[in-house]
């Protein structure tokens, strides 16, 4: 690559809800659901409904949800695709432990992210936590333990090498380097490079209306390059870091801000509502996995799980919800294929 709406609720620290450091493990088990207390959070009992229509939400008396969906609803897959007899990332290892730990990132906004009372969300998080419930049906262990832990680009790989957590999600790109050292499920998602404007701009729909207009990109980024090839006419405008161009196309200095699909779905996602995507994504695509440790039997289990959701139009229900709605996105990408 070159470069809010919360997704969750908001609860204070009550009866029952454990708070914890940041980078500290953490447990699943919460609190009493609390009524929705930052302006534009939350996920509502209508949304849920939207996406699993014949969930009981009689329990959540305050109309408000716990996270986006209600995982366990989900259908278990049809078959078992864990090798028992293994000891990375199996039904094994995980059910001997009675604990699954889910890897995340805590500023990686719309796809994995600390909510304000400090528990993990986010589209990438989401996909990770309905994995784990596919693993509870394996096992048929409603009440097996989930924990989060933190973890950051340097230590993810570590953390999958040495079992502190099961598997890592959040904008987690697929290169061979890494594939050399831990192994993916995926594609869950596919950035490339997209076209910001200020909101009040209809001149500029596509990368192919940018011939003549000024276009901020990132100096010393593939910025220039993807541009030189995509819309040789622009007049490119560098900037050294990523807020820089952004306050450029926000003061109109300039047309358009040319960058990382997910560089600008983040500051959508953070802003006032003032700008927008113009087209779809270009270029290459940087595909998004599921990281799981080397030689993981998981990675069958996790691409079937991919498979039924996507083909169940969860995939589409969640990206609207968790990324559509909160960046002014209406139009649902393709999901990635997957192996």
């Amino acid at each position: 690559g070159i470069g809010r709406r919360r997704l969750g609720v908001q609860r204070p620290a009550g009866p029952g809800h454990r708070v914890h450091a940041v980078g500290q493990a953490q447990s699943q088990t919460l609190g009493p659901r609390q009524g929705d207390e930052l302006s534009g959070s939350g996920v509502t009992a209508a949304e849920l409904a939207r996406v699993f229509p014949s969930t009981d939400l009689s329990s959540v008396s305050d109309g408000t949800a716990d996270g986006l969906y209600d995982w366990a609803n989900i259908d278990p897959l049809p078959l078992a695709l864990f090798d028992a007899a293994r000891t990375d990332f199996s039904l094994k290892r995980i059910q001997h432990s009675g604990t699954m730990t889910l890897g995340y990132r805590e500023a990686s906004v719309p796809f994995s992210y600390l909510q304000a009372d400090g528990t993990p969300t986010g589209y990438g998080f989401e996909v990770c936590k309905a994995v784990s419930e596919a693993v509870k049906k394996e096992l048929n262990m409603p009440n097996l333990t989930i924990k989060y832990q933190a973890v950051t680009s340097a230590n993810r790989i570590p953390l999958i090498q040495n079992g502190t957590v099961d598997v890592v999600v959040a904008t987690y790109s697929i290169t061979p380097a890494r594939a050399q050292k831990v192994a993916f499920a995926g594609p869950y998602f596919t950035s490339g490079v997209a076209v910001q404007v200020q909101s009040s701009n209809d001149s500029i729909t596509s990368v192919e209306d940018l011939a003549g207009k000024k276009v901020a990109t990132q100096a010393g980024s593939t910025g220039p390059a993807i541009l030189a090839q995509h819309a040789p006419k622009a007049v490119v405008q560098e900037f050294q870091t990523h807020q820089e161009a952004l306050d450029a196309l926000r003061q109109g200095r300039v047309d358009a801000y040319v960058t990382d699909h997910t560089l600008l779905l983040n500051a959508l996602s953070l802003g006032a509502g003032d700008m927008k995507l113009a087209g779809a994504p270009f270029g290459a695509q940087d595909p998004y996995g599921i990281g799981l440790p080397k030689g993981s039997d998981g990675v069958a289990f996790v691409n079937a799980f991919l498979k039924k959701v996507e083909a169940d139009g969860i995939w589409a229900k969640l990206w609207t919800i968790a990324i559509g709605e909160r960046t002014g996105s209406t139009a649902v990408p393709t999901p990635p294929a997957l192996p």
